[in-house]
């Protein structure tokens, strides 16, 4: 097996994979991959249209209360913290961006509640610079297939990095993702179903 044919082997399973997050702009997309942190991007999804009609810049959530913002995104996990974070960082953006949300790793992962993930999801699909987002299936899925033997994201993002060019990086990921969610399982893979079977050391098939 080679990383070549897993990534030539996702891309025929999942033609249509791309960014669950509903966004119309990086801002949009920086606010809801927060969001998403211990959240399916579908619960996301059903809060976001709420919290950008009343909010729909980052002047306007900088100026939030964050009492309020916590009102309207509670169905979400870590609510409080997520809330504060979001004023937060649109306050940061005001201040040290002229509201714009910056296109580096290191002035993304400089606001409050971003991290190398949702600073690489951001990049990624919002301005086409490649990361590797070491989300949860994305680390399932390379231990699985003995990429890496670790679930620590800084880990499986240079392991994974390491296999593919980097203009590879954004979609692999979304394909990852997508196998993940609809196939490899956490607990119960459909391995008998997977496009990968015969590749992958894992495999209960």
């Amino acid at each position: 097996m080679t990383a070549a044919e897993v990534g030539a082997r996702l891309a025929l399973a999942h033609p249509d994979a791309h960014c669950e997050l509903d966004h119309d702009s990086p801002f949009q997309l920086l606010v809801a991959t927060v969001l998403s942190a211990q959240t399916t991007d579908a619960r996301v999804n059903q809060v976001t249209p709420q919290l950008f009609t009343r909010w729909p810049d980052p002047r306007a959530l900088a100026e939030a209360e964050v009492e309020d913002v916590e009102q309207v995104i509670s169905s979400l996990g870590l609510f409080r913290s997520k809330a504060r974070s979001l004023v937060a960082l649109s306050a940061a953006l005001l201040r040290d961006h002229d509201g714009q949300v910056p296109a580096t790793l290191a002035e993304l992962v400089k606001l409050p509640g971003v991290g190398r993930k949702t600073a690489n999801v951001v990049l990624g699909n919002a301005f086409d610079i490649p990361g590797i987002t070491p989300d949860t299936h994305v680390i399932r899925l390379a231990n699985r297939l003995g990429w890496v033997d670790s679930t620590r994201p800084d880990d499986v993002e240079r392991a994974v990095g390491a296999l593919f060019p980097p203009k590879e990086w954004v979609m692999l990921c979304h394909r990852m993702i997508w196998h993940g969610r609809r196939c490899c399982h956490a607990r119960r893979p459909t391995c008998t179903e997977c496009a990968l079977e015969d590749l992958c050391p894992a495999s209960r098939a």
